[in-house]
């Protein structure tokens, strides 16, 4: 079986693709715990994944009604992992964060998804493509899992045996299927470790492989934009105040990729002054610096960032959650 033109090493190394997988199961097969984990509130506050959009993550074809198959595709962001890790600063972000040149990744990976769906439908014109990232109604560890990416971790991240689960997942819902290769489904390579779990300062890890919304770090300090209580023992959370990435951290998964990673994230312009702006400074000078622009300043001054969808409010509230009483 010959290697389509979009999928050559050339082509996907020029997106940053690290891995693909393909897959015609059209149904995701974790729905019913994410329906009892809804169902049970522990998705609060995260309401956008109730009603309607709960529903059509059943199957593909709720979402795109022509949908044949899917390609999925791993972005990497380890590189920029081990330089954080490398030059700690006085406050933490999720390395996804300056993981794509300081870009919204929602952005930068909907281009590489469109490059990827022009190349496929220059070679299958018939084809008819709609791309997912976080923000559809798709389970996408899910999809990735049916893909044979990956297997889920007991922190409910998709864990790859080379890439640990420092990357993205993008998809491509493909109207036709295709003549690729099917990977098989992973294995649990978990065991019995459980290092993810103890590390959560907060406890948001239950044992049954998923989380407690309402006390991820993530949740508190990426999709609560107004002030509200900080989850239980978040001030030792590692002075994390966007996202964050504890539990990949000490995931022996992960620990083994940093250390076969040979290079570093390079530090554009836009990199360095959300790490000077964000995260070396006192927090008193930090809060002042945010609390001087206006709302508007800082949507101007952080657009296109990951920092615009949390805005000023939101970064105050965590800054200030982290102050000692």
């Amino acid at each position: 079986m010959s290697t389509p033109t979009f999928l050559a090493k050339s082509f996907l190394k020029n997106l940053g693709i690290v891995e693909w997988g393909y897959t015609e199961e059209l149904d995701a097969t974790t729905y019913v715990y994410y329906d009892n984990w809804v169902n049970e509130k522990k998705h609060l506050p995260l309401t956008y994944l109730e009603g309607e959009r709960k529903e059509k993550r059943k199957k593909l074809d709720a979402y795109f009604q022509e949908c044949e198959s899917a390609l999925v595709f791993l972005f990497p962001y380890h590189e920029t992992k081990k330089y954080l890790a490398a030059h700690p600063q006085q406050f933490q972000m999720a390395s996804y964060v300056l993981g794509f040149e300081g870009e919204d990744y929602h952005v930068v990976l909907k281009e590489k998804l469109k490059a990827m769906a022009d190349k496929i439908t220059e070679e299958i014109p018939t084809m008819k493509i709609k791309y997912s990232l976080d923000t559809q109604p798709i389970l996408e560890r899910d999809l990735a899992y049916r893909a044979g990416l990956g297997w889920f971790g007991k922190n409910s991240m998709l864990i790859h045996r080379e890439h640990g689960s420092y990357f993205l997942i993008g998809s491509l819902l493909l109207s036709e299927k295709i003549k690729l290769p099917l990977k098989s489904i992973s294995v649990d390579h978990c065991g019995t470790c459980r290092a993810c779990i103890e590390a959560c300062p907060t406890q948001a890890i239950t044992e049954e492989r998923t989380l407690i919304a309402q006390k991820c770090i993530s949740t508190y300090t990426i999709e609560m934009f107004k002030p509200a209580p900080a989850p239980e023992n978040f001030q030792a959370g590692a002075n994390y105040i966007f996202g964050c990435d504890i539990c990949q951290d000490v995931c022996p998964w992960n620990v083994k990729l940093l250390r076969a990673t040979n290079s570093l994230g390079q530090m554009n312009e836009k990199i360095k002054n959300l790490v000077h702006f964000f995260l070396q400074k006192p927090l008193d000078e930090i809060i002042k610096k945010i609390q001087a622009l206006s709302a508007r300043e800082f949507k101007r001054k952080f657009k296109n960032t990951p920092l615009e969808r949390t805005g000023k409010q939101g970064l105050l509230k965590n800054y200030q959650a982290l102050k000692k009483d």
